[in-house]
């Protein structure tokens, strides 16, 4: 190996302050879910529209990641600025929600232009990491992703915090916004692109078409939409189910949200688990092995409403490790997969179908009127449905004669 091909010695330097960086550069994510018991009350929101806060920030990242890979933005600004100022954004635009909402629909045009800002984040890290790492670049993505998903978690952590020390809601919103910017300062500062990088390719309509026409990209997709169907629904919902599963049985609810962190953040555990397996033991293997425990726990905790809480706790920390476990497996998937040329828009368009298809099962969620076990057991069923349809899906690409594409030939 030479010199100009070796793996650098400083890629795990960067691939910490990159990890760290998008951990704290993603706290206004969930923000609007995080404080919505106190907006059901401020602004007299009904069921059916407080999971419309968590559908804008989805909507807002499918329409700027499409749209970022349109224009090519990644090419045309320096990776590490365009982070830095989809952070400046978030961190603007959640302030600007913490302080100048006073209604649902301003609330949802300022949780839009967060989801919005976010593309320029996560994608642009995850653009940033691939350039350092050759060997082991499983692993790497398996990092960024749980420090995505630790990020993603922070809000329920501040809601926990701030119901102790008795903060106004709009105070725990406000608090993501500087640890945005830090997030964004950090790698502006301390990054840059590595020996690897590649021209991330534009978004084009034609070559994502072009790339579903392949039968196992279709199934690679399904298995992702399966997984998402899951994923941001459980996060959103899973502090209220908590909250009302512990005073079901008798329990203080005040540790719900502090609880719904730690049950969203162990899915980092998850992400650096299946980040190093999943070159060895195959991509399938991995996704269908994660999605089946993943749908197991939704069902099992959705009958456990009202159980004792440790025990509650116990396996919504199962399912929260197994959720997310698979997430890069679909996008790696794809890029094995896709006729040459056509990878970057296949993925643009897989990010883009799959935070929309979030929206429909968190709104889903939301109407059943989760007031009652029968209906968080209804909810929660209704989410394993993706993981079902997953594991199908993964199960037939197995079986296809391109699977050998993927990971080295280990399906």
């Amino acid at each position: 190996m030479t010199e100009s091909t070796a793996e650098p010695s400083e890629r795990w330097r960067i691939l910490a302050v990159l990890a760290t960086g998008t951990l704290l550069a993603m706290a206004p994510w969930l923000t609007g879910a995080a404080v919505a018991p106190a907006l059901r009350v401020e602004w007299a929101l009904s069921s059916s529209q407080l999971p419309l806060l968590t559908v804008a920030v989805q909507l807002g990242f499918a329409a700027g990641a499409i749209t970022l890979a349109a224009l090519g933005a990644p090419d045309v600004l320096p990776a590490r600025r365009l982070f830095l100022w989809g952070a400046l954004l978030a961190a603007m635009t959640n302030m600007a929600f913490a302080f100048l909402a006073r209604d649902l629909a301003s609330g949802l045009v300022l949780r839009f232009a967060t989801g919005a800002s976010l593309a320029a984040v996560y994608p642009v890290a995850m653009k940033l990491t691939v350039g350092w790492f050759r060997a082991e670049r499983g692993l790497a993505v398996g990092v960024l992703i749980g420090a995505l998903t630790v990020g993603t978690a922070l809000p329920y952590l501040f809601t926990g915090l701030g119901a102790l020390a008795g903060s106004d809601w709009r105070l725990v919103v406000a608090a993501a916004s500087p640890i945005a910017v830090v997030g964004g300062l950090l790698v502006a500062a301390r990054t840059r692109p590595g020996p690897f990088d590649v021209p991330a390719p534009r978004f084009s309509p034609r070559l994502a078409l072009a790339a579903l026409r392949e039968p196992a990209v279709r199934l690679a997709n399904l298995g992702y939409l399966g997984h998402m169907w899951e994923l941001y629904a459980m996060w959103a919902w899973i502090p209220l189910f908590l909250a009302a599963s512990f005073t079901a049985a008798g329990a203080p609810s005040s540790g719900a949200t502090s609880s719904a962190f730690v049950v969203i953040a162990t899915g980092a555990i998850g992400c650096v688990a299946a980040g190093a397996l999943a070159d060895r033991f195959g991509r399938t293997t991995l996704t269908i092995g994660a999605m089946a425990i993943s749908g197991l726990s939704a069902v099992a905790a959705g009958w456990l409403f009202g159980a004792s809480p440790l025990l509650v706790v116990a396996v919504c920390l199962i399912w929260g490790v197994s959720i997310v476990a698979d997430s890069a497996q679909f996008s790696s998937a794809v890029t094995e997969l896709a006729p040459p040329g056509t990878a970057g828009s296949a993925l643009s368009l897989q990010v883009a179908l799959g935070f929309t298809l979030t929206g429909v099962t968190i709104l889903g969620v939301g109407a059943l009127a989760l007031d009652d076990a029968s209906a968080w057991r209804s909810a929660f069923t209704l989410l394993a449905i993706g993981p079902a349809v997953g594991i199908v899906a993964m199960w037939r690409l197995r079986g296809r004669p391109e699977a050998v594409r993927m990971a080295s030939g280990r399906r």
